[in-house]
């Protein structure tokens, strides 16, 4: 095992703050406690850290994806405790994590931010043919290079783009990436002997009208054919180049050929969440939603991807829940009772084509919650510029040094 920054010895007498996870929730949330001078202790074994937001531009051929990555190390805020061990489970009446080497850590407040796991195998065929035949996915580090070269190659043909029928981070980035490719298929001379088509497990193209009425209009416009909804990918044969699909309403097989196949894959709460004491029914990391706290647990909070929080998983949410998890955790600490509260606010720019882009931002009542003083449902491509070159460095040198 290997610890990063001041010893926990040094720091015994203080009360200590154990953070799982050390992905975007978990280092701004450390940051913001660092500089309230509390004793904090991450737990994560990742040698990397990733802004997956830029994945989607990396799958278009934007950008390469190792300028999306940063070392986990150079994250890890200034007096911070850094465990490289991975949490296998709770032991919340013992006030303790434990670890993949058995080490017992004890909290007195513990931040659960473990992200969530991609669960590739739930698609039959799946696993081992990623880059194969036109096979391609956004949504990992190691896949991420293949989209753009399925992109890149394409001569034509059926490119097929799927959201599967599970929470997913990111729940505008299946879409964003067809958007783009007809982009680029229009580029290579090759949209006209193509036929573009989105398979959705879900009910809408957006949960938002504001937004979902312009995403319609972008449909429409790019002549991509009418999106089959609550239809769930299930199976991808390969060497057939057939993608399977249940279609949830009658339950019934569809088979879709492709020469292009674009998979968001199922996800969950991570394997060791789901079998702890503080899973809800879901999986999740059971909190009430607006304090962030756990419902049974008075000093475990959850924040991100994990958390049974029910709003969008997106960067852009754990941004506005990071200070309130904060506030509630030195509240806690001090002996009173959480203060802050969350609204359900999140956000995600809906990248369009090269050079465009929709930003939906709207909280709990999926009410539109915009920061600018224009109509955010409408194309634009200083949206765009926002995303390819603002955010990025806010995220890397605001939100995870607790200062955005």
């Amino acid at each position: 095992m290997q610890i990063d920054a001041t010893s926990s010895a040094s720091r015994s007498s203080a009360r200590r703050v154990v953070i799982v996870g050390g992905g975007s929730a978990g280092i701004s949330v450390a940051a913001r406690l660092a500089k309230a001078n509390a004793t904090v202790t991450i737990v994560d074994p990742s040698e990397t850290h990733d802004y997956q937001p830029l994945w989607t531009l990396v799958g278009a051929g934007v950008l390469p994806r190792e300028a999306a990555r940063r070392r986990e190390r150079d994250l890890i805020p200034s007096g911070v405790e850094w465990v490289r061990e991975a949490v296998t489970g709770f032991e919340p009446d013992a006030k303790s994590v434990v670890t993949s080497t058995g080490r017992r850590i004890a909290y007195d407040v513990l931040v659960v931010a473990a992200g969530l796991q991609l669960d590739w195998g739930k698609v039959k065929g799946l696993e081992g043919n990623i880059g194969r035949n036109g096979i391609c996915s956004n949504y990992a580090f190691e896949t991420v290079s293949t989209t753009w070269d399925a992109i890149r190659t394409f001569k034509g043909g059926d490119a097929v783009f799927t959201h599967p029928a599970t929470p997913i981070k990111c729940g505008g980035a299946p879409q964003k990436i067809m958007y783009l490719a007809d982009d680029a298929f229009r580029r290579q001379g090759v949209r006209g002997q193509s036929r573009i088509h989105f398979y959705s497990g879900e009910t809408s193209i957006f949960k938002v009208e504001k937004y979902a009425a312009q995403l319609r209009a972008v449909i429409a416009r790019k002549e991509i054919e009418p999106p089959h909804f609550k239809h769930n990918l299930v199976e991808v044969r390969a060497d057939a180049r057939e993608a399977v699909f249940e279609d949830l309403d009658a339950k019934r097989e569809v088979v879709q050929r492709f020469d292009l196949l674009h998979v968001t894959p199922p996800m969950s709460s991570p394997d060791f969440i789901k079998k702890s004491p503080l899973a809800a029914a879901t999986g999740w990391v059971e909190v009430d939603k607006f304090t962030c706290r756990h419902t049974r647990f008075p000093e475990i909070f959850a924040l991100g991807d994990c958390s049974s929080l029910p709003t969008s998983k997106t960067g852009a949410a754990i941004r506005k829940q990071a200070p309130v998890v904060v506030t509630n955790v030195l509240d806690v600490l001090a002996g009173r009772e959480p203060s802050a509260k969350y609204d359900g606010y999140t956000s995600c720019p809906l990248v369009t084509g090269y050079g465009s882009l929709v930003l939906a931002e709207f909280d709990y009542d999926l009410k539109p919650a915009e920061s600018f003083p224009f109509d955010q449902s409408k194309e634009r491509w200083s949206m765009y510029m926002l995303k390819r070159w603002l955010l990025p460095q806010l995220y890397w040198h605001g939100m995870l040094k607790g200062r955005a």
